[in-house]
């Protein structure tokens, strides 16, 4: 597997992981079967996927860029889903996030 394989997996990963949790407000605790299917296999293909791009990307690295995206689309998706606006702190630390997050990406190529 090659560095870019590896980052795809990793893109796979993330959008599985932003699926997952999007929809799991909608499971309504588990007990709505068609959201509750949605999560349960897109967070299946987000650890499979993951787990396959960390043999060849360091843990330190997949899991700051993985948790770094998955925040900032997730704060996305309460802003324009569920009308979630965060205050002043809040969105200064997505900020952040996302800045220490391309930093490590720069690092690390």
């Amino acid at each position: 597997m090659t560095l870019t394989q590896a980052y795809i997996l990793l893109a796979i990963a993330i959008a599985g992981e932003i699926r997952s949790r999007g929809t799991l407000k909608a499971t309504d605790g588990f007990t709505k079967w068609i959201p509750s299917v949605i999560c349960i296999l897109a967070i299946a293909i987000c650890m499979y996927t993951m787990s396959h791009a960390m043999k060849i990307l360091p843990i330190g690295i997949t899991y700051a860029t993985w948790s770094g995206v998955v925040i900032v689309a997730l704060s996305l998706i309460g802003v324009f889903k569920y009308k979630q606006i965060p205050n002043l702190a809040t969105t200064i630390g997505l900020v952040l996030i996302v800045k220490i997050t391309v930093l490590l990406l720069i690092i690390s190529v």
